[in-house]
Protein backbone atom coordinates (compact mmCIF):
# COMPACT_ATOMS: atom_id res chain seq x y z
CA UNK A 1 0.00 0.00 0.00
CA UNK A 2 1.04 3.50 -0.94
CA UNK A 3 1.67 6.38 1.83
CA UNK A 4 -0.85 9.01 1.74
CA UNK A 5 0.22 12.09 -0.80
CA UNK A 6 1.06 15.09 1.06
CA UNK A 7 -1.28 18.17 -0.12
CA UNK A 8 0.38 20.37 -2.89
CA UNK A 9 2.42 23.00 -1.61
CA UNK A 10 4.28 20.37 0.94
CA UNK A 11 1.74 21.35 3.87
CA UNK A 12 0.95 17.87 5.94
CA UNK A 13 -2.62 17.28 7.06
CA UNK A 14 -3.16 17.65 10.30
CA UNK A 15 -2.77 14.27 12.75
CA UNK A 16 -1.53 12.58 9.14
CA UNK A 17 1.82 10.42 9.83
CA UNK A 18 4.05 10.21 6.91
CA UNK A 19 6.42 6.90 6.25
CA UNK A 20 9.46 8.53 6.99
CA UNK A 21 8.20 9.79 10.14
CA UNK A 22 8.55 6.07 11.90
CA UNK A 23 11.48 4.79 13.67
CA UNK A 24 13.95 3.58 10.62
CA UNK A 25 15.62 1.11 12.87
CA UNK A 26 12.42 0.02 15.16
CA UNK A 27 10.21 -0.25 12.14
CA UNK A 28 11.15 0.46 8.45
CA UNK A 29 14.11 -1.46 8.20
CA UNK A 30 12.87 -4.81 9.58
CA UNK A 31 9.39 -4.46 8.96
CA UNK A 32 8.83 -2.64 5.87
CA UNK A 33 12.36 -2.83 3.56
CA UNK A 34 13.07 -6.38 4.45
CA UNK A 35 9.60 -7.38 2.41
CA UNK A 36 10.42 -5.03 -0.50
CA UNK A 37 11.75 -6.91 -3.27
CA UNK A 38 15.54 -5.60 -4.62
CA UNK A 39 13.37 -4.73 -8.10
CA UNK A 40 11.49 -1.93 -5.79
CA UNK A 41 14.19 -0.67 -3.97
CA UNK A 42 16.06 0.82 -6.84
CA UNK A 43 12.47 2.60 -7.84
CA UNK A 44 12.16 3.57 -4.16
CA UNK A 45 15.14 5.22 -4.12
CA UNK A 46 14.54 7.37 -7.08
CA UNK A 47 11.68 8.97 -4.62
CA UNK A 48 13.60 11.69 -3.24
CA UNK A 49 16.82 12.26 -0.62
CA UNK A 50 15.56 10.89 2.30
CA UNK A 51 14.22 7.14 0.57
CA UNK A 52 17.45 6.93 -0.96
CA UNK A 53 18.97 6.93 2.28
CA UNK A 54 16.49 4.67 3.54
CA UNK A 55 17.79 2.07 1.24
CA UNK A 56 21.10 2.63 1.27
CA UNK A 57 20.63 1.81 5.28
CA UNK A 58 18.85 -1.55 4.73
CA UNK A 59 21.57 -2.24 1.55
CA UNK A 60 23.99 -1.92 4.21
CA UNK A 61 23.35 -4.34 6.30
CA UNK A 62 22.01 -7.28 3.34
CA UNK A 63 23.00 -10.70 4.60
CA UNK A 64 21.56 -12.58 1.14
CA UNK A 65 21.72 -10.94 -2.01
CA UNK A 66 20.58 -12.75 -5.22
CA UNK A 67 20.34 -9.97 -8.34
CA UNK A 68 17.92 -12.61 -9.89
CA UNK A 69 15.46 -10.91 -7.61
CA UNK A 70 16.15 -7.43 -9.72
CA UNK A 71 15.59 -9.10 -12.71
CA UNK A 72 17.13 -11.04 -15.57
CA UNK A 73 19.44 -8.50 -17.24
CA UNK A 74 20.55 -6.28 -14.22
CA UNK A 75 22.51 -3.40 -15.52
CA UNK A 76 26.56 -3.23 -14.16
CA UNK A 77 25.74 0.14 -12.23
CA UNK A 78 22.64 -1.14 -10.85
CA UNK A 79 24.67 -3.96 -9.19
CA UNK A 80 27.24 -2.01 -8.21
CA UNK A 81 25.08 1.18 -6.11
CA UNK A 82 22.73 -2.13 -4.60
CA UNK A 83 25.90 -3.90 -3.51
CA UNK A 84 28.28 -0.46 -2.17
CA UNK A 85 27.37 -0.57 1.24
CA UNK A 86 27.40 -4.31 2.31
CA UNK A 87 29.78 -5.54 4.38
CA UNK A 88 27.72 -8.21 6.22
CA UNK A 89 26.50 -10.49 3.47
CA UNK A 90 26.66 -14.48 3.85
CA UNK A 91 24.51 -15.47 0.64
CA UNK A 92 25.48 -13.97 -2.74
CA UNK A 93 24.09 -15.46 -5.65
CA UNK A 94 25.41 -13.89 -9.51
CA UNK A 95 24.28 -16.24 -11.64
CA UNK A 96 22.32 -13.79 -13.83
CA UNK A 97 25.58 -11.24 -14.14
CA UNK A 98 26.92 -14.00 -15.86
CA UNK A 99 27.58 -11.86 -19.30
CA UNK A 100 29.11 -8.96 -18.14
CA UNK A 101 30.46 -9.94 -14.68
CA UNK A 102 34.10 -9.23 -14.15
CA UNK A 103 37.08 -9.58 -11.46
CA UNK A 104 36.58 -5.22 -11.55
CA UNK A 105 32.66 -6.07 -10.31
CA UNK A 106 32.88 -8.82 -7.80
CA UNK A 107 36.49 -8.53 -6.01
CA UNK A 108 35.45 -5.61 -4.29
CA UNK A 109 32.31 -7.33 -3.31
CA UNK A 110 33.86 -10.29 -1.77
CA UNK A 111 36.84 -8.13 -0.05
CA UNK A 112 34.18 -6.58 1.55
CA UNK A 113 32.36 -9.47 2.77
CA UNK A 114 34.96 -11.26 4.61
CA UNK A 115 31.12 -13.77 6.43
CA UNK A 116 30.32 -15.12 2.62
CA UNK A 117 29.20 -18.66 3.59
CA UNK A 118 27.27 -19.31 -0.06
CA UNK A 119 28.48 -17.59 -3.54
CA UNK A 120 26.61 -18.98 -6.77
CA UNK A 121 29.07 -17.68 -9.89
CA UNK A 122 27.13 -20.01 -12.44
CA UNK A 123 27.71 -18.89 -15.69
CA UNK A 124 30.19 -16.61 -15.06
CA UNK A 125 32.76 -16.63 -17.89
CA UNK A 126 34.03 -13.51 -17.69
CA UNK A 127 35.93 -13.90 -14.49
CA UNK A 128 39.17 -15.19 -13.48
CA UNK A 129 41.73 -17.19 -11.57
CA UNK A 130 42.02 -13.21 -9.56
CA UNK A 131 38.35 -13.89 -8.24
CA UNK A 132 38.62 -16.80 -7.35
CA UNK A 133 41.95 -16.17 -5.01
CA UNK A 134 40.22 -13.13 -3.36
CA UNK A 135 37.30 -15.50 -2.65
CA UNK A 136 39.36 -18.00 -0.90
CA UNK A 137 41.95 -15.16 0.38
CA UNK A 138 38.90 -12.99 2.03
CA UNK A 139 36.22 -15.53 2.62
CA UNK A 140 37.22 -18.44 5.27
CA UNK A 141 34.06 -19.34 6.44
CA UNK A 142 32.70 -20.36 2.70
CA UNK A 143 30.31 -23.28 2.85
CA UNK A 144 28.89 -23.33 -0.71
CA UNK A 145 30.36 -22.90 -3.91
CA UNK A 146 28.99 -23.38 -7.58
CA UNK A 147 31.25 -22.48 -10.35
CA UNK A 148 29.66 -24.40 -12.70
CA UNK A 149 29.90 -23.46 -16.36
CA UNK A 150 33.41 -21.49 -15.46
CA UNK A 151 35.60 -22.89 -18.04
CA UNK A 152 37.98 -20.19 -16.96
CA UNK A 153 38.71 -22.40 -13.53
CA UNK A 154 41.60 -24.79 -13.89
CA UNK A 155 43.90 -27.29 -11.41
CA UNK A 156 45.81 -23.80 -9.67
CA UNK A 157 42.72 -21.99 -9.11
CA UNK A 158 41.25 -25.21 -7.26
CA UNK A 159 44.40 -25.86 -5.29
CA UNK A 160 43.69 -21.99 -4.29
CA UNK A 161 40.33 -22.83 -2.90
CA UNK A 162 41.12 -26.04 -1.84
CA UNK A 163 44.04 -24.09 0.70
CA UNK A 164 42.01 -21.79 2.13
CA UNK A 165 38.39 -22.86 2.40
CA UNK A 166 38.80 -25.34 5.29
CA UNK A 167 34.52 -25.25 5.90
CA UNK A 168 34.04 -26.13 1.98
CA UNK A 169 31.37 -28.60 1.97
CA UNK A 170 29.29 -28.09 -1.53
CA UNK A 171 31.41 -27.36 -4.58
CA UNK A 172 29.56 -27.26 -8.29
CA UNK A 173 32.14 -27.88 -11.03
CA UNK A 174 29.59 -28.68 -13.41
CA UNK A 175 31.60 -28.25 -16.93
CA UNK A 176 34.67 -26.74 -15.38
CA UNK A 177 36.17 -29.12 -18.48
CA UNK A 178 39.81 -27.88 -17.51
CA UNK A 179 39.79 -29.71 -14.55
CA UNK A 180 41.81 -33.09 -14.50
CA UNK A 181 42.06 -36.16 -12.12
CA UNK A 182 45.13 -34.52 -10.54
CA UNK A 183 43.35 -31.33 -9.08
CA UNK A 184 40.19 -33.55 -8.00
CA UNK A 185 42.74 -35.68 -5.93
CA UNK A 186 44.47 -32.35 -4.66
CA UNK A 187 40.86 -31.34 -3.53
CA UNK A 188 39.80 -35.36 -1.85
CA UNK A 189 43.03 -35.20 0.00
CA UNK A 190 42.87 -31.49 1.10
CA UNK A 191 39.48 -31.02 1.90
CA UNK A 192 37.92 -34.33 1.47
CA UNK A 193 36.65 -34.82 5.14
CA UNK A 194 34.18 -31.85 5.30
CA UNK A 195 32.90 -32.54 1.71
CA UNK A 196 29.04 -33.24 1.38
CA UNK A 197 28.05 -32.81 -2.35
CA UNK A 198 29.95 -32.15 -5.22
CA UNK A 199 29.35 -32.17 -9.00
CA UNK A 200 32.29 -32.94 -11.50
CA UNK A 201 29.28 -33.45 -14.51
CA UNK A 202 30.03 -32.86 -18.15
CA UNK A 203 33.82 -33.50 -17.75
CA UNK A 204 35.29 -35.70 -19.80
CA UNK A 205 39.00 -35.83 -18.09
CA UNK A 206 37.79 -36.64 -14.81
CA UNK A 207 37.76 -40.78 -14.41
CA UNK A 208 38.15 -43.41 -11.85
CA UNK A 209 41.29 -42.25 -10.78
CA UNK A 210 39.83 -38.79 -9.41
CA UNK A 211 36.49 -40.46 -8.06
CA UNK A 212 38.36 -43.17 -5.99
CA UNK A 213 40.28 -40.47 -4.17
CA UNK A 214 37.23 -38.75 -3.38
CA UNK A 215 35.56 -42.29 -2.29
CA UNK A 216 38.75 -42.85 0.51
CA UNK A 217 39.36 -39.09 1.46
CA UNK A 218 35.37 -38.09 1.41
CA UNK A 219 33.40 -40.30 4.18
CA UNK A 220 30.75 -37.62 5.00
CA UNK A 221 29.97 -37.15 0.96
CA UNK A 222 25.96 -37.56 0.65
CA UNK A 223 25.52 -36.15 -2.82
CA UNK A 224 28.11 -36.73 -6.22
CA UNK A 225 27.14 -35.94 -9.76
CA UNK A 226 29.60 -37.76 -12.48
CA UNK A 227 27.04 -37.13 -15.73
CA UNK A 228 28.64 -37.21 -18.69
CA UNK A 229 32.03 -38.37 -16.95
CA UNK A 230 33.18 -40.72 -19.88
CA UNK A 231 35.87 -41.60 -18.43
CA UNK A 232 34.25 -42.95 -15.24
CA UNK A 233 33.87 -46.97 -14.92
CA UNK A 234 32.93 -49.15 -12.39
CA UNK A 235 35.91 -49.12 -10.58
CA UNK A 236 35.54 -45.99 -9.10
CA UNK A 237 31.75 -46.61 -8.15
CA UNK A 238 32.99 -49.89 -6.40
CA UNK A 239 35.09 -47.57 -4.31
CA UNK A 240 32.24 -45.24 -3.49
CA UNK A 241 29.82 -48.23 -2.25
CA UNK A 242 32.93 -49.75 -0.18
CA UNK A 243 34.03 -46.17 1.53
CA UNK A 244 31.15 -43.80 1.57
CA UNK A 245 28.26 -44.81 3.90
CA UNK A 246 27.21 -41.53 3.99
CA UNK A 247 26.10 -41.33 0.00
CA UNK A 248 22.34 -40.79 -0.76
CA UNK A 249 22.76 -40.06 -4.04
CA UNK A 250 24.68 -40.59 -7.37
CA UNK A 251 24.10 -39.39 -10.79
CA UNK A 252 25.75 -41.59 -13.62
CA UNK A 253 24.11 -41.07 -16.41
CA UNK A 254 26.04 -41.06 -19.93
CA UNK A 255 29.11 -42.93 -18.07
CA UNK A 256 28.79 -45.82 -20.55
CA UNK A 257 31.35 -47.69 -18.62
CA UNK A 258 29.43 -47.79 -15.03
CA UNK A 259 28.12 -51.04 -15.25
CA UNK A 260 24.89 -52.64 -13.14
CA UNK A 261 26.94 -55.11 -11.04
CA UNK A 262 28.99 -51.54 -9.48
CA UNK A 263 25.74 -50.22 -8.88
CA UNK A 264 24.01 -52.71 -7.67
CA UNK A 265 25.63 -52.74 -4.12
CA UNK A 266 24.62 -49.14 -3.89
CA UNK A 267 21.06 -49.59 -4.68
CA UNK A 268 20.67 -51.83 -1.77
CA UNK A 269 21.62 -49.40 0.36
CA UNK A 270 19.21 -47.35 -0.83
CA UNK A 271 21.33 -44.75 -2.38
CA UNK A 272 19.30 -42.29 -5.27
CA UNK A 273 20.86 -43.49 -8.51
CA UNK A 274 19.58 -41.73 -12.10
CA UNK A 275 20.07 -44.86 -14.44
CA UNK A 276 17.74 -47.37 -13.90
CA UNK A 277 18.62 -51.24 -13.79
CA UNK A 278 19.04 -52.93 -16.99
CA UNK A 279 15.51 -55.32 -16.30
CA UNK A 280 13.55 -51.94 -16.06
CA UNK A 281 14.88 -50.52 -18.60
CA UNK A 282 14.37 -53.12 -21.33
CA UNK A 283 10.63 -53.51 -19.94
CA UNK A 284 10.06 -49.92 -20.47
CA UNK A 285 11.73 -50.56 -24.06
CA UNK A 286 9.26 -53.17 -24.48
CA UNK A 287 6.10 -51.11 -23.55
CA UNK A 288 6.95 -48.06 -25.38
CA UNK A 289 7.44 -50.77 -28.66
CA UNK A 290 4.54 -53.20 -28.23
CA UNK A 291 2.25 -51.15 -26.61
CA UNK A 292 1.07 -52.75 -23.93
CA UNK A 293 2.49 -52.83 -20.17
CA UNK A 294 3.83 -55.91 -19.20
CA UNK A 295 3.18 -57.92 -16.32
CA UNK A 296 3.85 -61.45 -14.64
CA UNK A 297 0.79 -64.23 -14.61
CA UNK A 298 1.45 -65.49 -11.17
CA UNK A 299 -1.68 -68.06 -11.86
CA UNK A 300 -0.51 -71.94 -11.56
Amino acid sequence: MEPPMEPSGGEQEPGAVRLLDLPWEDVLLPHVLSRVPLRQLLRLQRVSRAFRALVQLHLAGLRRFDAAQVGPQIPRAALAWLLRDAEGLQELALASCHEWLSDEDLVPVLTRNPQLRSVALAGCGQLSRRALGALAEGCPRLQRLSLAHCDWVDGLALRGLADRCPALEELDLTACRQLKDEAIVYLAQRRGAGLRSLSLAVNANVGDAAVQELARNCPELEHLDLTGCLRVGSDGVRTLAEYCPALRSLRVRHCHHVAEPSLSRLRKRGVDIDVEPPLHQALVLLQDMAGFAPFVNLQV
